[in-house]
């Protein structure tokens, strides 16, 4: 491993707040997971613990988890196979659900201090456009975040890997001698993401690292605006006898993360963005409006939300 690429990698955790205790890494076999392997490595030597999820979705995942096993043994890196099952409905959102359970419990298990994933420059960028063509807003067009939390846990989840890009992750286990499964879901055209891939290589024109970095910009703006709609919420929001009022003062897109944390909270259940921009327009114009089990109304001291009335029972 070149000494520039191992430096570069310690940089890049060292920007993310990771200076000790040991590092978890999430295997899957492919070549973004395998260079994380090889670079987590190299730079961090008797401080890394890497995991493979199994699925249980292909029949080559055993196969796959257990290559990720024999090479790991290799490197003296301590290795787990987890093996989750994927709930029915959305599968790709099932199974990442699945996956970060699995990799918490482990973590936890083992004493790991955060997880590492191998998120790079070129899915950062995918995901933008993939995002802007749905027009979703400012938290979706932000993409990956570069620092967060394994979902449902307090535990650090960090992506090192950003500003790397995929050719140069895949040089990195060539290399390295290393065979990396290919997931064929990578070039089924049945997939968005798929079909988008492919356009980007034959489109050279676009700068791929300049599009992660708006998204990082974009992520920026996220935050800024979840610091005002917590300011909004502190200085705007007072409980009622029927739920809660809100006095806005902040701009449109303040107001609507208020009124997603008011559903959230009275309700139970986050709204879609559409629904909260519904929600917010009529209120503008002062028209009683509904959303999931609330009734919201444009009243003197502001907007009120409360529980919807329950409907009487038929007499039979």
């Amino acid at each position: 491993m070149p000494p520039d690429l191992i430096e570069r990698f310690r940089a890049d955790l060292a920007a993310l707040g990771f200076r000790d205790g040991k590092l978890a890494i999430a295997v899957s076999g492919g070549p973004d997971s395998l260079a994380l392997l090889a670079l987590a490595h190299a730079a961090l030597p008797g401080a890394v613990e890497a995991a493979t999820v199994d699925h249980g979705l292909r029949e080559a995942s055993a196969g796959e988890a257990r290559a990720v096993a024999a090479l790991c043994a290799g490197l003296g890196v301590p290795h787990a196979v987890l093996k989750v099952q994927v709930a029915s409905g959305n599968v790709q959102s099932e199974a990442r659900s699945a996956r970060y359970g699995a990799l918490a419990g482990w973590m936890e298990g083992r004493g790991l201090a955060a997880l590492a994933t191998a998120h790079h420059a070129d899915d950062q960028a995918e995901t933008l456009l993939l995002r802007l063509n749905r027009a979703s807003g400012v938290s979706g067009l932000a993409g990956v975040r570069a620092r967060g939390l394994v979902p449902g846990t307090r535990l650090p989840l960090l992506r090192p890997l950003l500003g790397w890009r995929r050719a140069e992750l895949a040089r990195i286990v060539s290399d390295a001698g290393w065979q990396a499964a290919q997931d064929p879901s990578n070039t089924d055209d049945r997939f968005d993401r798929a079909r988008l891939r492919k356009e980007l290589v034959a489109a050279d024109w676009l700068d791929v690292p300049a599009l992660a970095a708006s998204a990082a910009h974009l992520a920026d703006a996220d935050a800024a605006l979840a610091w005002a709609a917590a300011r909004e919420w502190s200085e705007c929001v007072e409980r009622s006898p029927m739920g809660l009022t809100y006095r806005p003062r902040a701009p449109r897109a303040v107001a609507l993360r208020v009124i997603a944390r008011i559903v959230t909270e009275l309700d139970g259940t986050e709204p879609r963005g559409r629904a909260a921009a519904r929600l917010f327009d009529a209120l503008v114009a002062r028209q009683p409006a509904s959303i999931g089990g609330l009734v919201a109304r444009a009243v003197p001291e502001g907007w009120t939300f409360s529980k919807a009335p329950k409907r009487a029972a038929p007499r039979g």
